[in-house]
């Protein structure tokens, strides 16, 4: 059985049958982060569920249609990626991912996603690898931003699911445009640019409050170090703020009905790490309901990194909105 290293205490290796009780502890820690968007939460619910989920797999891996990966973080399976569908002969196959909140914020899914996407292309020879999500499903989408993908378009109101027939965006990466990262690229560079890419996520995804999840303004602290500047530069003059004055208001808006369905990712990034400090210029869009209108914006970032003996970490961030 192969095992590849995902960094941080992280590995991924082949979900099988055997462990049918593992994928349903997990499954049973990992329902209300998942739920709203994957129907394992809801169908996998015993023992028996469990392994009747992992054996499909296991007879469709052996046609070579589908396969699927668990992420394992300190031991733990907290997670897994897999080809949803694969077809060798037109060269197109899908992939998707899941995690429980402990395995957030990390980077686990688009190491490991990156992992399939080469082996694809670059093993089996496919030509396109397809991303289909949710439309309100705002952490996938932006995990395929990531990878780099393309949205193709939006099948409206293709899946019903709880009684509410949901949109669903198809992205895709064709073969010729695939310059991921490697997922075993050699030398420090790329393991520090994927944690910058981690912190930045975190970061973002700490605001987000869409389908009724809770926003999580104390990742906030964990991604600065404890002196660390956010500066707003859109108005006449710059509105400077510490850690505690800039995630305060924040908290208040994004919790009491003022903010919500809001979520923030980036669309462009240039990143350049210089021995042990680090600069990225990011493009970002945002979407939300301000006080029950629905709005979409834009801006910019520029965000200074240092690391430190507890690992990179965001030392100062400026932003304008266009």
């Amino acid at each position: 059985m192969f095992e590849l290293s995902l960094g941080e205490n992280a590995r991924l290796r082949p979900l099988e049958p055997w462990h049918a009780q593992e994928f349903l502890d997990h499954m049973d820690r990992a329902r209300p982060y998942v739920d709203p968007w994957i129907p394992w939460a809801t169908f996998n619910t015993d023992l028996a569920s469990a392994t009747a989920t992992l054996q499909r797999y296991a007879d469709q891996q052996a046609k070579d249609t589908r396969r699927i990966y668990g992420i394992w973080l300190d031991g733990t399976l907290v997670g897994g990626v897999m080809f949803t569908s694969f077809d060798a002969a037109t060269g197109v196959c899908e992939i998707g991912c899941w995690l429980e909140a402990d395995g957030a914020g990390r980077g686990l899914v688009s190491r490991a996603c990156r992992v399939l996407i080469d082996w694809a292309f670059g093993e089996r020879g496919m030509s396109r690898v397809e991303w289909w999500v949710a439309s309100g499903n705002a952490r996938s989408i932006e995990a395929a931003r990531r990878l780099g993908m393309s949205r193709d378009g939006v099948l409206r109101q293709r899946h019903p699911y709880r009684g509410m027939r949901h949109d669903t965006e198809i992205w895709s990466v064709l073969c010729d445009e695939w310059s991921g990262v490697p997922a075993a690229a050699p030398g420090p560079a790329p393991d520090a640019k994927a944690r910058l890419d981690q912190l930045m996520e975190v970061f973002l995804g700490a605001f987000t409050n869409t389908n009724g999840s809770r926003p999580n303004l104390d990742a906030v602290r964990e991604v600065f170090i404890p002196q660390g500047m956010i500066i707003s530069n859109t108005g006449d003059e710059p509105v400077i703020y510490d850690l505690d004055a800039f995630i305060e208001p924040r908290q208040k808006i994004l919790t009491d009905g003022t903010l919500t369905e809001f979520s923030e990712w980036e669309v462009a990034e240039r990143t350049e790490i210089l021995e042990s400090v680090a600069h990225r210029l990011s493009e970002y869009r945002k979407s939300g309901f301000l006080n029950g209108e629905w709005f979409e914006g834009s801006g910019r970032k520029t965000t200074q990194f240092v690391r430190t003996p507890a690992g990179w970490k965001m030392s100062s961030m400026t932003w304008v909105d266009l």
